[in-house]
């Protein structure tokens, strides 16, 4: 598994633990044990910490793009991975520097960790909530 694909795997592991227990957990000593427990050989870390970083400080408009982008869907009403699936991918795609992780690269990974971790239908949904995102942009863009 490549080093950036199992940091993102770590990073949804630990937010998901950590907004499983209604965020009563500390984020660090989860992700602590996830890097040590799912990522020996990682070499570097950086990563992980910088998206948990920014997703819990952007998590609140995250959530109300997610909201936006998917109204049938409350965030309160999602699988919990299915959610913070789309934390990481939304937070990568808006505010992530894009040289280092394009645009298509942040829906592909968030699609990729959907099929892995979640249910059958939640590839779809993630490619669907963040593919809606996109173009939003790119038409804000070409404006």
């Amino acid at each position: 598994m490549a080093s950036r694909h199992l940091a993102r795997s770590i990073v949804m592991q630990s937010l998901y633990e950590w907004d499983f227990f209604e965020k009563e957990k500390e984020i660090e000593a989860i992700v602590n044990r996830n890097i040590k427990h799912f990522g020996p050989g990682l070499k570097e870390d950086t990563y992980i910490w910088k998206t948990i970083e920014g997703v819990l400080k952007k998590i609140e408009e995250l959530d109300k793009i997610i909201d936006k982008a998917a109204p049938e869907w409350p965030i309160k009403q999602m699988a919990i991975v299915d959610r913070n699936i789309l934390r990481i991918g939304l937070y990568e795609l808006l505010f992530a520097d894009k040289k280092e992780v394009p645009p298509k690269v942040a829906i592909n990974e968030a699609i990729e960790l959907a099929k892995n971790f979640s249910g059958e239908s939640s590839g779809k949904f993630v490619n669907g909530v963040l593919g809606t995102i996109y173009q939003e942009m790119k038409e804000s863009q070409d404006e």
